[in-house]
């Protein structure tokens, strides 16, 4: 196949699972009956519905891998969102040992199944969003990412790397609310990103912070820009 740009973009996809999963590996050993029961970032949730979550988004995503493989479409979740969120009530129940090792069985599933796709299997399509396998792996690291730094184990946004920060902006522009022409610029790099038609809006702070603002997430250092526009859903 040609190398489309979003092909190109795929290249260091695989080292950057990696280093995610192995992120979250290393924080599996410390996990405690307290420790799981305790909140989380997210309200309502405490870090075991994180984990829970985790655990079922990655091998959801994963069997959209498998399948794209053998030329095959399967829904994200079987009997969709209300099975997914059925699952996180009761994968949260579980004791520390019982998630830790089903997220360690989970985890070994997920590399198992993204180590199998070469550089001409991103084009491949899927069902999850009617996209490409591409999509499904970004749309893991969002997740994997994200909700590491959701759990509060230690790794935060500040940790999240520039590369993951751009492409997490580039992904939540549609939250950029109407009648709003906002300007992001990062103050530790040259990063830059302007988005939406209307009234001039300037936000300015570190990439992860700007990020993680967008992603709804409590940036870890300030943004100029007060006051901040109300974001609109995640797409």
């Amino acid at each position: 196949m040609s190398v489309t740009p979003d092909s190109a973009r795929a290249v260091g996809l695989p080292a950057a699972l990696d280093a995610g999963q192995r992120r979250l590996r290393e924080l599996l050993p410390g996990l405690t009956d307290d420790v799981t029961r305790a909140p989380s970032a997210l309200p309502g949730w405490s870090r075991a519905h994180v984990l829970s979550h985790i655990e079922g988004v990655g091998l959801a995503l994963a069997r959209q891998a498998r399948y794209a493989l053998r030329g095959k479409l399967i829904d994200v979740y079987d009997g969709g969102r209300p099975a997914r969120n059925a699952a996180i009530e009761a994968g949260q129940r579980r004791g520390a040992a019982q998630l830790r090792a089903a997220l360690t069985d989970a985890l070994d599933e997920v590399e198992a199944s993204w180590s199998g796709v070469g550089p001409e299997d991103w084009q491949r399509p899927v069902r999850y969003r009617d996209g490409v396998l591409l999509d499904a792996g970004l749309a893991w690291w969002r997740e994997l990412e994200i909700h590491t730094t959701d759990a509060l184990l230690g790794p935060s946004v500040t940790d999240w790397s520039q590369p993951f920060a751009a492409h997490v902006a580039e992904f939540l522009a549609p939250r950029v609310p109407a009648g709003v022409r906002l300007t992001l610029t990062a103050v530790d790099s040259p990063w830059t990103w302007t988005r939406g038609e209307g009234t001039p809006v300037a936000v300015a702070g570190r990439l992860t912070d700007l990020a993680a603002w967008l992603a709804g997430r409590h940036p870890a250092g300030p943004l100029t820009g007060d006051p901040l526009p109300e974001l609109g859903p995640w797409p």
